[in-house]
């Protein structure tokens, strides 16, 4: 069978031998075609592990509707449907199509994501604006009491980071069940400290009746599940990301949410275009984006700067910078399952395909740089811990200016940015209205206060050289 191509780059992909007499020619649309899709990746055919052409020829596919530019004749626009996760109709119609509130706001992904390379970050012109938890109000100003304003975080390295977040998750829950028999045997509490990869998230307290005292619990969700996208990360996949950012920001709005199966229409924004993108759409998307080439510390070639950027490495970890942006952490296996094991409702669930799909990291040429530790774990060079914290206080307090909480997220609790890339990607802070490194570190308050405290305190050759380290973690082009 064909794997159909998109008319903006007009490619046509074989994953099997056998193909529809017609399969060809309907692979390539008319050229004089408004659409930015010409015909849908078929789900069925991602079955099981991919194997290096499969798996690549998926990516190009992703790639292709990343950058593409969704027309009206796509289904760009949601007349009489909001921005929110839940679908939920309009009281009237849209009057225009484009703003720069709850959106519609952009035509293609890279419109936001392209600093400096398709996938990156997005400069302060690009940013957007989210309501309270994405709920089912919508919203018709940028009024900070009704929506807060945010900047285009970059994907490189993000089927990484989002390994990284199923494999701590697995191993909370682990614990949470150990904790739990354990209770049952003795009949007595048992207390178990919340430890993975070396991340401490609090501590449960396990009850023989079976409950689970979840007070103390620090930098999660209360299911234990990590959330690693967004600033606030309460975005738990690549997936459920795709699937929100389409219908947000484009009004282009998946089947595995929007269509029959869970709202009974296939239309549901009511733009004339029914099923805008498939499964396989969003696999594709997903694979594009699971599959981007992390960032890496560079070796600077002026000697200046190479013994600068070490001894300000040596800096970063004396202040306790290190102690949230962890340099790296383990991760036991590259292979990235779509679905997700913690994808739920309003996407694609494991199992719902008669196989799922596994894209193996460890085909593409950089999971071979990735360097290991000695259990042979890939030591992902994050420089972050997937965690949240207090971000700002009342002497520091410029990092705390959101007025919505997010997801049950308080205002002024953020997940740690991760830092790679963070030369590539300025400005910074969650509005992107820092344009230093030096002034995002004096805005850390909160659970950083003591860190920013030192970075104040320090001489200035220590401050220069903490920048010159930080100048060395980019996204290559």
């Amino acid at each position: 069978m064909l794997f159909r191509a998109l008319t903006a780059v007009g490619l046509s992909f074989t994953l099997a031998t056998a193909a529809p007499a017609n399969a060809q020619q309907a692979a390539h649309p008319e050229p004089w075609s408004e659409a930015a899709v010409g015909s849908h990746v078929d789900q069925e055919m991602l079955q099981g592990v991919l194997t290096k052409s499969q798996l690549q020829t998926l990516i190009e596919q992703g790639k292709a509707l990343f950058v593409a530019k969704f027309t009206t004749a796509d289904g760009v626009g949601r007349p009489m449907a909001t921005q929110a996760i839940i679908p939920t109709k309009r009281k009237r119609p849209l009057q225009q199509s484009f703003q720069r509130l709850p959106g519609t706001d952009s035509n293609a992904c890279s419109s936001c994501h392209n600093d400096p390379i398709a996938g990156g970050a997005g400069d302060f012109v690009t940013n957007v604006f989210v309501s309270e938890g994405f709920t089912n109000a919508d919203f018709d100003t940028s009024d900070p009491q009704f929506s807060n304003e945010r900047n285009t975080n970059h994907l490189m390295g993000a089927g990484l980071v989002e390994l990284l977040a199923r494999e701590m998750t697995a191993d909370l829950h682990a614990q949470r069940t150990d904790a739990l028999r354990a209770a049952r045997e003795t009949g007595a509490p048992v207390t178990v400290q919340l430890v993975t990869k070396g991340i401490d998230f609090g501590k449960i307290i396990a009850e023989p009746d079976g409950i689970v005292d979840l007070a103390a619990i620090d930098g999660i969700d209360t299911d234990l599940v990590i959330r690693p996208f967004s600033q606030k990360g309460v975005i738990g996949s690549l997936r459920q990301f795709t699937v929100n950012a389409l219908n947000h920001h484009h009004g282009i709005q998946a089947t595995e949410r929007f269509g029959k199966r869970w709202t009974g229409e296939a239309d549901f924004d009511e733009d004339g275009v029914a099923d805008e993108l498939t499964p396989g759409d969003v696999s594709a998307l997903v694979a594009w984006q699971a599959t981007r080439k992390p960032p890496v510390e560079i070796e600077p070639a002026n000697e200046e700067w190479r013994q600068l950027s070490k001894r300000g490495f040596a800096v970063f970890a004396d202040i306790g910078c290190a102690d949230c942006h962890r340099p790296s952490l383990p991760l036991n296996g590259l292979r990235f399952s779509d679905p997700g094991p913690f994808d739920a409702a309003g996407t694609l669930r494991p199992g719902e395909s008669r196989q799922d799909a596994v894209y193996d990291l460890a085909l593409t040429e950089w999971a071979k740089l990735l360097p290991r530790d000695e259990n042979d774990a890939i030591l992902v060079p994050l420089f972050g811990d997937l965690k949240r914290h207090k971000i700002a206080d009342q002497q520091v307090s410029a990092l705390g200016n959101e007025l919505l909480g997010q997801r049950f997220v308080d205002r002024d609790v953020f997940m740690t940015s991760e830092l790679w890339g963070i030369a590539s990607t300025g400005p910074y802070g969650h509005r992107g209205d820092l344009t230093t490194l030096d002034e995002i570190i004096r805005v850390h308050g909160g659970d950083a206060r003591q860190s920013r405290d030192r970075y104040v305190a320090i001489d200035e050759e220590d401050r220069i050289a903490l920048i010159a380290f930080l100048k060395t973690l980019v996204i290559e082009q």
